[in-house]
């Protein structure tokens, strides 16, 4: 299908949910095909892992009626199995480092990851992916060592200061994210020992850790439905997702010297 160039804005401006900004609309039918084409063009490669990213996290966190669905947010589960290809959300799952799984909303509070400590001779992770998709920290056997510990993990608003008791502040750039545990196996008869390991993670609000009340809560989100893979590459709601999602994602001004 050929769109017009004017047909071709207004789509865009339409799916990105920006409808209702009259000057830029008028500025955009000035835009020529060319340049609309080009700008459609870096905006979804720029955007793609978000929107990607964001339909397996609906999947997780969102969809009850998902069959990769994990649990709420702020809620860690625990996945003490391993992966088969079954589980089809990520295309390749480790088969040697049972998961768990934690989708942070940052928004009101942050959040403490908690992790007991672990024999030095089993690898451990938690990957820290925010909205951009970017792994923003680590914790883990590589990058804070198997001792133990509590880590702080704060949106981009917060501005408190390191409590006592915290390993590491680790700073995400967006107030959604994803965390994802690995806890290695080593043969079918250690898994009782992955189970241990697993039930003593935890992740809880900043005022719980601290014994505070709590801050009031966030406002709940009407989350947009997610495209399947396939619509990913050619429907126009792509950018309407990806406008959704940077709400979620506030600009970082770099700080002055």
């Amino acid at each position: 299908m050929h769109l017009t160039k004017r047909e071709f804005t207004k789509g865009m401006v339409a799916a990105a949910g920006l409808a209702g900004l009259g000057p830029a609309v008028a500025f955009a039918a000035e835009v020529s095909a060319a340049e609309a084409r080009a700008i459609a063009k870096e905006a979804y490669i720029y955007g793609f892992p978000m929107v990607d990213s964001y339909r397996i996290q609906h999947a997780y966190f969102v969809d009850t009626q998902n069959p990769e669905y994990k649990g709420p947010w702020n809620h860690l589960v625990n996945i003490p199995r391993v992966y088969t290809p079954a589980d089809t959300a990520v295309q390749t799952p480790n088969s040697d480092t049972p998961y768990s799984m934690l989708g942070l909303d940052l928004r009101a509070e942050p959040v403490v990851l908690t992790v007991p400590p672990i024999e030095k001779d089993r690898y451990f992770s938690i990957q820290l992916i925010d909205a951009y998709t970017f792994n923003f920290d680590y914790i883990g056997s590589r990058a804070t060592g198997n001792g133990g510990g509590s880590f702080l993990i704060a949106g981009p608003d917060w501005k408190g200061e390191t409590p006592n008791g915290i390993e590491k502040v680790m700073r995400s750039e967006t107030q959604l994210l994803l965390a994802v545990y690995r806890t290695q196996l080593f043969n079918p008869a250690d898994l009782d020992n992955v189970k241990k390991i697993q039930a003593a993670y935890k992740a809880e609000p900043l005022s719980k850790f601290l014994g505070k009340p709590a801050p009031a809560a966030a406002p709940a989100i009407d989350f947009a439905k997610p495209l399947t893979p396939d619509g990913e590459k050619t429907s126009l709601a792509f950018f309407g997702i990806l406008n959704f999602i940077l709400q979620f994602a506030p600009p970082i001004r770099p700080k002055r010297r």
